[in-house]
């Protein structure tokens, strides 16, 4: 159970350095803000209209807006987790990968030595 546990807050720093190193993301929050109350009015001004073709209210243009917002960022936390993994899968598989080759290479001595063994019994 304590190596699930451990398991799980290595991959949860992990992907949370990932995240805060993508600076790409963080100089897009930079740039909405400043442009902030420019994006806000033009975001409100903007018609949007609900199901019955009624236009939406300011209050529902933001609740709109903010979830556009979130399911970028959704997207895009995604990407970089998957992005993550898929770093990490590949340093396993190439662990894994060396360590059938030493096992590999040990059953070669093996068999060599059992073989070596059998002879000098042999002459013996």
């Amino acid at each position: 159970m304590k190596a699930k546990t451990i398991l799980e807050l290595l991959t949860l720093s992990s992907s949370i350095y990932v995240l805060a190193k993508d600076t790409d993301l963080m100089d897009r929050l930079k740039e909405m803000s400043e442009k902030g109350k420019d994006r806000i009015n033009k975001a409100v001004s903007e018609p949007l209209l609900d199901e019955d073709g009624n236009e939406l209210e300011f209050v529902d243009k933001i609740i709109h807006k903010a979830a556009q917002a979130k399911e970028e960022l959704e997207h895009k936390i995604e990407e970089l987790i998957a992005k993550f993994y898929k770093k990490i899968n590949i340093a396993h598989l190439d662990e894994i990968r060396a360590l059938n080759e030493k096992a590999a290479d040990a059953d070669k001595a093996i068999a060599l030595l059992e073989a070596r063994l059998n002879q000098l019994e042999g002459n013996k």
